[in-house]
C-alpha cells in the first residue's frame, strides 16, 4: 500500500476526528441500526479514520473521490433550505424540529467532511489510483443494499430503519422509480457514478492535488 509520509496530518486532528466518530458510531448504530453505514458518506466516514492514522492518502482520496460532489450539493442546499429555497430537497430534515437537536448537530458532519478532506489532500498529495478502490467499494454498497436493504414503502422492523440506501432505488425513500425497471435503473446507476461524479472528482483533485501538481 502506497503510505504517506508520518505527521503529515497533525495529531490533534486525528484524536478530535477519532472522538467524533467515537461518538457518532454507537448513535447512530442505536438509532438507525447497522445498515445506516452502508450509505456512501459513512463508508467514507470509515475510510478518512483509517487514512488518517495510517497516513494514507489512498484511502482518503477514495473518500474524496466517493463523497465530495455529493456533499457539497448537501451544502448547497442546506444553506438554501436555510434561505427559504429547496435547491435539491435532500437537507430539510436538518431544520425539523421533531428531529433531536443532537441528531441534526452529529449530521452536520455531511456539510464539514468534504472541507476536511479538502485540508486532508493538501496535506497528503492526490492519489489518482483510488478511483477503482471507490468504485469497486461503491458498487458492491449498492449491490448490497439492492439485494439485501428495505426497498421504498417496505415494512421494516423500526420506522428510522434505512430505507433505499444510496438511492438504488430511485430518489424516494416511499415508493420506487417506475420510469425503468429495477434491474435496469441499478445497472445505469452503477455506470453513471463513476463517469459522472467518480471520474470527474478524480480529474480536478488529482489536477489540483496530485503528486505531480505538487512538485
Amino acid at each position: 500500500m502506497d503510505k504517506m509520509n508520518s505527521k503529515q496530518i497533525p495529531l490533534g486532528l486525528k484524536i478530535a476526528f477519532s472522538l467524533f466518530m467515537a461518538v457518532l458510531v454507537p448513535f447512530y448504530w442505536q438509532a438507525y441500526g447497522p445498515t445506516n453505514f452502508l450509505y456512501f458518506c459513512d463508508i467514507a466516514l470509515f475510510l478518512t479514520l483509517i487514512g488518517m492514522w495510517r497516513e494514507d492518502r489512498k484511502l482518503i482520496s477514495a473518500a474524496a473521490i466517493g463523497i465530495l460532489i455529493p456533499q457539497f450539493a448537501w451544502v448547497i442546499d442546506f444553506l438554501s433550505v436555510g434561505l427559504g429555497y429547496s435547491f435539491l430537497g435532500l437537507t430539510e430534515y436538518m431544520y425539523r424540529e421533531s428531529i433531536p437537536l443532537f441528531a441534526r448537530g452529529l449530521s452536520l458532519f455531511h456539510g464539514w467532511l468534504p472541507f476536511l478532506l479538502l485540508y486532508l489532500l493538501k496535506r497528503t498529495g492526490f492519489e489518482a489510483k483510488a478511483l477503482p478502490m471507490w468504485t469497486i467499494i461503491a458498487w458492491v454498497a449498492m449491490l448490497i443494499c439492492f439485494w439485501f436493504m428495505p426497498a421504498p414503502g417496505e415494512q421494516t422492523v423500526s420506522p428510522n430503519t434505512p430505507v433505499n440506501i444510496n438511492y438504488v432505488y430511485g430518489f424516494s425513500e416511499t415508493r420506487r422509480q417506475s420510469w425503468l425497471p429495477d434491474y435496469q435503473y441499478l445497472v445505469l446507476l452503477m455506470l453513471a457514478l463513476p463517469m459522472f461524479v467518480y471520474w470527474p472528482s478524480t480529474y480536478l483533485l488529482n489536477k489540483i492535488f496530485g503528486l505531480t501538481a505538487k512538485k
